[in-house]
Parts: C-alpha cells; sequence; structure tokens
C-alpha cells in the first residue's frame, strides 16, 4: 500500500484568528518552532501565515506588527489536502502551485500540514533537504 498524506504530515497544526495581531502570530511560530500558522475562523480554515509572510507582507513594508491583523497578509487561495491523498499527489501538487506546505483538511478543518521537508524526509532521507528539516533549529 503506497503512503499517504497522512503518513508524513505534522499532525495538530497551530492555528489563531484572522484577527490575531502579527506579533502575536510571530511570538506563537517561535514559541512553537514553527514557520507556519492556519487561520481559523469559526471552525473553518480561513488562510495560512509563514514567518516569510512576515518578513515580506509587514517587516519589509514598515507595517506595524502589533497592529496588523494575519487576515490582513494571509494567502487566502489556499490549496489544501485530505489525509488520504497519495504522497505522489502532494509532491505534484506542491511542484504546480509552487508552495512549500500545504494544509491537510479534513471535514473543513486542519489536521496536519504537510511540508517540503515531510516529503522530503520520506522519500529521501538522506538529501541534504531531509537532514536540513530533520535538524534541530538554531535559536
Amino acid at each position: 500500500m503506497s503512503k499517504t498524506v497522512k503518513d508524513v504530515m505534522t499532525r495538530t497544526p497551530v492555528s489563531l484568528r484572522s484577527d490575531s495581531t502579527v506579533a502575536a502570530a510571530a511570538r506563537t511560530m517561535r514559541d512553537e518552532d514553527i514557520g507556519p500558522v492556519v487561520l481559523v475562523d469559526e471552525n473553518k480554515i480561513t488562510g495560512i501565515v509563514t514567518d516569510r509572510d512576515i518578513v515580506v507582507r509587514v517587516v519589509a513594508k514598515g507595517m506595524d506588527p502589533a497592529t496588523t491583523l494575519l487576515g490582513a497578509i494571509a494567502s487566502e487561495e489556499l490549496t489544501t489536502l485530505e489525509p488520504s491523498t497519495p504522497i505522489d499527489a502532494a509532491v505534484s501538487l506542491m511542484k504546480e502551485k509552487a508552495v512549500r506546505r500545504l494544509p491537510v483538511v479534513e471535514d473543513g478543518r486542519p489536521i496536519g500540514i504537510v511540508s517540503l521537508g515531510d516529503l522530503a524526509i520520506d522519500r529521501d532521507p538522506k538529501s541534504a533537504l531531509a537532514d536540513i528539516s530533520q535538524a534541530r533549529p538554531n535559536r
């Protein structure tokens, strides 16, 4: 039986509401040692914000992280996967959409995130990307 996204995803993604501030998201990312937060409003996934989004869409533009809301900077045109999606399909979708992370959704709720690193670890555990993805973070 071939592996699915459920087999390699990071479970229980960290989520915030779209009316949370960018500063709150940055603190959450630091404290949880993660790159993305999924936006969930009224039990529905509404967007995703990454650490790179904060740098490019807020800091580089001189916006105030303490007052800028996540909903204002989130990627809203989301591509999501179901947990039963085959890994090959996830790889193809990442290539097609040029994304590094995809939320895994079940019944409209985020249950995980699959990243390029997760797929690298599964596909080629001795690759440089897999090594980097498995390494302890530098703080």
